[in-house]
């Protein structure tokens, strides 16, 4: 069965099931981390899908369900409420499975619910799969670990109410951005956090840029959906464009919130810096005129990439800027767990991660200490550029 054909699946049994739920495959749930509990860790959000109501009582309270894994093997699994620690676990997979392995860690995991007794799961294990199926639902990588419909209905309320009537083009991916922090700023009024809590205002900013995405793509398109199509053709023509819409703004808006935090606290930089062999690190700091001035000492220039997830391209960011190549390379990412073998062949290319810091303890536990905040990595370039 090909990659795509999972992700293939996986959309179309969230699409077709009572209730769907997604998160990325942690250092816990692989058992890395020698966590006390076994299983997969299922975020509390995901209550109704499990039991309906939320059991009563102060015992575990344990129910066996049929669960087909990736449309091949299946087990009956345990769902397990641990009411001491507040947490759901699936555990009971049986000898020989081959999905719970560290090297799954920072996969998308997929659970849908057909009905009461029976459950269908995915493991995405490839960027170009995990990509594909978070543009095909139009959540972030922050938006995971919780129901793939669920919503913060303030947030709902508020892009409902001035943006249901959008009816002309899609903003870019950089207005896109900015209006996405500007409500975000206005909503939520903790402006100041761009500067005290930088890694929960990146998160913030990129679930509400998604929200907002998809009220304006509903308010563009959802009335042509409705009335329906004259043609395959039509039909597949409009659904290459939103879903190259998708993947446009997508990629660039993790960059975009990035900047606009080096903005915010007032970090020299500059966004899609020319470097060598016309390259193009994400960032340079403080300028890309430093870095070509070699009089400029190496040792206070940083690059920085930026990639919403990062499983398998991380090897691009080795030769983005040969004046750092036997230095230290920053790359920032939504992506939540990643291997040890490959954090390992990371480590050994002095490639550091800069994530945000409520997705750190995502990552197998010997290598969470080696990794940045993006509060320690703006702190660090300010020192640099003291």
């Amino acid at each position: 069965m090909s990659d795509l054909s999972i992700c293939d699946f996986a959309t179309a049994s969230c699409l077709e099931s009572e209730e769907s739920f997604c998160k990325f495959i942690t250092a816990n749930d692989s058992g890395v981390n020698k966590s006390h509990q076994a299983g997969i860790l299922i975020s509390k959000t995901a209550m109704h899908m499990i039991f309906g109501e939320k059991p009563e009582g102060i015992t575990p309270t344990k129910r066996t369900v049929n669960i087909t894994w990736n449309n091949d093997i299946k087990t009956e699994s345990v769902f397990t409420w641990y009411p001491s620690k507040k947490e759901l676990r699936i555990t009971g997979f049986g000898r020989d499975f081959p999905y719970k392995k560290p090297e799954q860690i920072g996969s998308l995991f997929v659970l849908t619910k057909q009905n009461i007794e029976n459950y269908s799961a995915f493991f995405l294990e490839t960027e170009t799969e995990i990509e594909k199926f978070l543009a095909n639902f139009e959540i972030s990588p922050t938006e995971t670990n919780r129901p793939i419909k669920d919503s913060n209905t303030r947030l709902k309320e508020y892009i409902t109410k001035n943006y249901s009537s959008f009816s002309g083009e899609l903003p870019t991916s950089e207005v896109m951005a900015s209006l996405a922090e500007d409500i975000e700023n206005e909503l939520f009024d903790h402006k100041e956090k761009i500067i005290t809590d930088p890694d929960k205002k990146l998160i913030d900013w990129t679930s509400v840029e998604y929200a907002l995405f998809r009220e304006l793509e509903n308010a563009k398109y959802l009335q042509k959906v409705k009335v329906g199509f004259n043609s395959i053709e039509e039909f597949l023509a409009l659904s290459l464009t939103v879903s190259n819409s998708r993947k446009a703004r997508a990629g660039k808006s993790l960059e975009h919130h990035l900047a606009s935090i080096f903005k915010g606290n007032d970090l020299s930089f500059t966004a899609q810096a020319r470097t060598e062999e016309n390259k193009r690190p994400d960032f340079i700091f403080p300028s890309q005129e430093d870095y070509h001035d070699f009089n400029f000492p190496e040792n206070k220039l940083v690059s920085l990439a930026a990639k919403t997830t990062c499983k398998d391209r991380w090897r691009q960011v080795l030769n983005e800027a040969n004046r750092l190549r036997n230095g230290n390379k920053y790359l920032c990412t939504l992506q939540q767990g990643i291997s040890p073998t490959q954090l390992a062949e990371m480590e050994a290319e002095k490639v550091i991660l800069v994530v945000p810091k409520p997705y750190i303890s995502t990552y197998p536990s010997e290598f969470q200490s080696k990794i940045m905040s993006i509060h320690s990595f703006v702190e660090m370039v300010r020192k640099l550029q003291e």
